[in-house]
């Protein structure tokens, strides 16, 4: 296991949730502290303290038969990108006027990435510079309130997203989109950048929908 800077108890939440919202874990699938501890090579006390914060994130349930995982449903990806479309283009807006030149460099640079890797339909490295572009637009805003909630939103759906970009057609449309955005934040055109993301989060979630199954 990585992470070296941080707690073998964060370590074992981390590589769990990621498990978790990747689906490498499915939604009502059963484990204990023992199977846990087995699986990781770890002992059950930092397995415990890390089962407590999935629950905490609500993506495990406590229950006498043991760890059920409750992943994210249907309904909770409709409200995330719910949430997400009424306030990802704040994000943009504020990063239209806040971005450094720094910032705006490397936004140049995934985008230009995102392009050369949906030519290739290489959709790891799609979703990759997908996260980057949106991690750099967050970081940017000038709110770390509005950012920490937008990464933890974008990171939940990581699954699907990933699902989407697979689809050759909604990939090249959305770094088409991407570049429209870069091109207002680049402007300082905070109106469109707003209008932009708006409207991506909107294609995002139309496309995502179609994906999501029980």
């Amino acid at each position: 296991m990585e992470h070296k800077t941080v707690s073998l108890a964060d370590q074992i939440f981390i590589e769990l949730e990621n498990n978790i919202l990747t689906g490498v874990y499915t939604r009502g699938e059963v484990f204990t502290e023992m199977n846990l501890s087995e699986m990781l090579g770890v002992s059950r006390t930092p397995v415990r303290e890390a089962i407590r914060r999935l629950e905490q994130e609500r993506l495990v349930d406590i229950t006498t038969k043991g760890v059920v995982i409750m992943g994210i449903s249907p309904k909770d990806i409709s409200d995330m990108y719910e949430i997400r479309l009424r306030t990802e283009g704040l994000a943009s807006r504020w990063a239209a006027s806040e971005m450094s030149e720094d910032a705006k460099k490397e936004l140049c640079e995934i985008v230009e990435l995102q392009e050369f890797y949906t030519a290739k339909k290489d959709a790891d490295n799609i979703k990759n510079m997908d996260s980057k572009f949106h991690e750099i637009v967050y970081n940017n805003c000038g709110s770390i309130v509005l950012s920490d909630m937008l990464h933890q939103l974008h990171r939940k759906v990581m699954k699907y997203r990933k699902a989407s970009v697979s689809n050759s057609e909604r990939a090249f449309q959305s770094t088409k989109e991407h570049r429209e955005i870069l091109d207002a934040i680049l402007a300082g055109d905070a109106d469109k950048a707003e209008k932009l993301t708006v409207e991506h989060i909107k294609n995002a979630k139309d496309n995502i929908e179609k994906t999501v199954k029980e």
